[in-house]
C-alpha cells in the first residue's frame, strides 16, 4: 500500500471533494477519471493537459503504469514520478483505477463490497476510505513521548 504521508491524505479528500461537488468526472478520459482527478490535485495540472501527457502512451492508467520507467524523461514518465513521489506505487494506480484494494474495501463504512470503478460515488466513497487508512497509518507511526515535550521541572 502507498506510503503514508500528509500530503498524499490531503490530496486523496481534495480529489474525493472535486468529485462531490461536481467536478468533470469520466472514467474513460484520462485527466476526468480516479488517476486524472488525483493528477489534477497533486500536479495542479488541468485535466487536459493530464490527457495531453496521457497521450504520449498507450492505454488506460493500469497498462500505463505497467510501462512506466523510472528514469525515461517522457511527459508521461513526469506524471508517474509525481504520483510516485506522494507515495503511491504502480499496484495503487491500478488499485485507484479499478477501485478494488481489498485493505481499502474491507474499511469501507458499512463493510466490505465491491464498488464500481466508473461510479462517481463509489470513487469519491474509495479516495476518502483510502485517506483515512493513511491518516490512521500516519498516526500510529507518531511516537511521542509527552516528557520530552514537558518543562524539566515537570514529568509526568
Amino acid at each position: 500500500m502507498a506510503r503514508p504521508s500528509i500530503e498524499l491524505v490531503a490530496a486523496l479528500r481534495e480529489a474525493a471533494r472535486r468529485l462531490r461537488e461536481g467536478a468533470n468526472y469520466a472514467w474513460g478520459h484520462h485527466g476526468a477519471c480516479n488517476c486524472g482527478h488525483l493528477l489534477q490535485v497533486i500536479t495542479a495540472f488541468s485535466e487536459a493537459d493530464i490527457l495531453r501527457y496521457a497521450h504520449t502512451g498507450t492505454g488506460e492508467w493500469t497498462e500505463l503504469a505497467e510501462e512506466y520507467c523510472r528514469t525515461a524523461h517522457a511527459p508521461l514518465s513526469f506524471l508517474f514520478a509525481k504520483l510516485e513521489e506522494a507515495g503511491l506505487t504502480t499496484l495503487d494506480i491500478h488499485h485507484i483505477e479499478y477501485l478494488n484494494c481489498t485493505e481499502v474495501l474491507d474499511q469501507l463504512p458499512g463493510g466490505f463490497r465491491w464498488l464500481r470503478r466508473n461510479e462517481r460515488d463509489d470513487v469519491i466513497r474509495y479516495l476518502e476510505t483510502f485517506a483515512s487508512i493513511l491518516e490512521e497509518k500516519l498516526i500510529r507511526s507518531v511516537d511521542i513521548n509527552v516528557n520530552d515535550l514537558l518543562p524539566a521541572s515537570v514529568e509526568l
